[in-house]
């Protein structure tokens, strides 16, 4: 699969000069099955799947302290080690889903968590999971400027959240000359755009890097028909809520992107994600249970829409509940 690597596009991260690949591998499908989903993949499994996307190309892998109970940071962590340099990929990882959530004694214990589980001196990127409502904003960018300064971390991210909330927390650092958030990642694709009245327009004020998750919508984007019958669509409860509720409305941009794949001879995938880059985002995150799955990503770059294409696939949108920010923490 080498000769694809010539395909794979890369682009720095917010005001850094940390590069990654056009891609993001999304981490969450690694990890013990059954401690958070019954459909991740085994050790082997998973470095099979990383060795592939380091072979197209892709540098950038986006995991979390909370994903299949820390396994899923264990097993890239050691995929990583085993298959390519340290410096020459960029690893993610986020904090929240945890006790104490983004007060200082948390932070400063999980992100030794983080680094232990991926057996790794540093990570490139670190991320706020979400907004937490009982700590201040002061104290956690404080507490995330520290660990820039201890160099366990060389640039911060976050995660979905209300615009105002993300603004207040940039202004705070800024005032404070605290490192910023460089990278905003949050819920976006054809079927999910409400971040586009606030959040997202923030974000390109602010020169932050949008790495959306859920950008194919949990596989809606990828085939004809809503359901499929892969262990993920049967068990994906998360997906379903997500999504489930708006599929009549929906179905007419899935069409839509069906149509257009006909019609340029590629896969509806393809046209999703052309979108996505078509819209100022710097990496989508794909996660994927086989490696497949990121060659038809990587052909996505070929991908030409016109403004046409983009206000046909755009035109059925209605808006949607929001899926993504919170309004509270949840119960750990």
């Amino acid at each position: 699969m080498a000769g694809l690597e010539s395909s794979m596009e890369y682009a720095k991260l917010g005001n850094t000069d940390i590069e990654v690949s056009k891609l993001c591998v999304g981490c969450m499908s690694f990890g013990k099955a059954g401690t958070m989903h019954d459909w991740t993949l085994d050790e082997q499994e998973t470095e099979n799947v990383v060795k592939h996307t380091l072979d197209l190309g892709i540098n950038f892998f986006d995991t979390a302290n909370g994903y299949s109970q820390g396994t899923s940071e264990e097993y890239l962590g050691k995929a990583i080690k085993n298959n390519v340099a340290r410096e020459k990929v960029v690893l993610a990882s986020k904090v929240y889903f945890n006790p104490g959530r983004l007060s200082r004694e948390a932070i400063h214990r999980e992100i030794d968590g983080t680094l232990k589980r991926l057996d790794t001196d540093y990570l490139d990127l670190y991320i706020i999971h979400r907004f937490d409502y009982d700590t201040s904003i002061e104290e956690t960018m404080e507490a995330l400027n520290d660990l820039v300064k201890a160099g366990k971390v060389r640039a911060i991210g976050a995660s979905a959240m209300y615009g105002y909330q993300f603004h207040n927390m940039q202004i705070v650092a800024r005032d404070h000359g605290w490192a910023q958030f460089q990278t905003m990642q949050n819920h976006y694709n054809l079927l999910y755009r409400e971040d586009e009245h606030e959040l997202i327009p923030i974000c390109k004020q602010m020169n932050v890097s949008l790495t959306p998750y859920s950008p194919l919508a949990a596989g809606h984007l990828t085939r004809p028909e809503w359901n499929t019958d892969t262990l993920r669509s049967k068990t994906d409860r998360a997906a379903r809520g997500k999504y489930d509720q708006s599929e009549e409305q929906d179905m007419q941009i899935v069409k839509r992107v069906f149509e257009l794949a006909q019609k340029y001879g590629v896969k509806m995938q393809q046209i999703a994600l052309a979108w996505e880059w078509s819209k100022g985002v710097t990496a989508p995150i794909i996660g994927a249970t086989k490696a497949s799955h990121f060659d038809d990503a990587v052909g996505a770059f070929h991908v030409k829409l016109t403004q046409e294409d983009i206000a046909y696939l755009e035109e059925p949108y209605v808006p949607h509940k929001i899926i993504g920010a919170i309004n509270q923490n949840p119960n750990l």
